[in-house]
């Protein structure tokens, strides 16, 4: 057992997930598209649980500051919402897929940099398939993605999740603990 062991009691800190997994849902899009037929909703979110403190609301201004000030140049638009939760949600709007997910990349770091990366909860990817809305759920904590296809007041299509995972396994980190496939509801994208 080594130092660090002794000192935490056996347990270890676990290491933050990769970001590079955030980035697989670019390539993984051409697949969702051509392969599977669903149609990417121009939209995307990212929601974090705020604090009342001054420096996390400062990382967030310039955050949101920094997006805005990239959307002469991407064309992505910045809605904010909070959710019956608490949560707030960082909502981007741009038909240049790529763009969202760096956009998407940028809140996590900044926040993460801030040292609030424990805040982040979720990337959310919005698609639709014939009319439909699904969803790509990025999980932070776990470092893995999880379709999400509500199918009404508060239920969900879980055959068609089972399904969407065998389709995209071999293009994203697929969050294996079904149980930890935590549902979004009243998702604002």
């Amino acid at each position: 057992m080594g130092f660090l062991d002794a000192l935490l009691g056996g347990r270890r800190k676990l290491a933050a997930p990769a970001r590079e997994r955030l980035f697989a849902m670019t390539t993984a899009q051409v697949q969702l598209e051509a392969g599977l037929g669903l149609v990417h909703r121009n939209r995307a979110g990212i929601v974090f649980q705020p604090i009342a403190t001054a420096d996390f609301r400062s990382i967030v201004e310039e955050t949101e500051e920094l997006l805005r000030g990239a959307a002469d140049d991407t064309g992505t638009t910045v809605t904010t919402a909070d959710d019956e939760y608490g949560y707030r949600w960082i909502v981007l709007n741009d038909p240049d897929f790529e763009d969202l997910v760096v956009a998407l990349n940028l809140v996590s770091s900044q926040l993460q940099a801030g040292g609030y990366g424990d805040r982040l909860l979720a990337a959310v990817f919005a698609f639709e398939e014939r009319g439909r809305p699904l969803y790509f759920i990025y999980n932070f904590k776990r470092g893995a993605y999880y379709p999400f296809v509500p199918a009404g007041e508060k239920s969900r299509d879980s055959e068609r999740e089972l399904q969407l995972r065998a389709q995209v396994a071999s293009e994203l980190p697929i969050e294996q603990e079904l149980e930890r496939w935590f549902p979004l509801w009243e998702i604002p994208l």
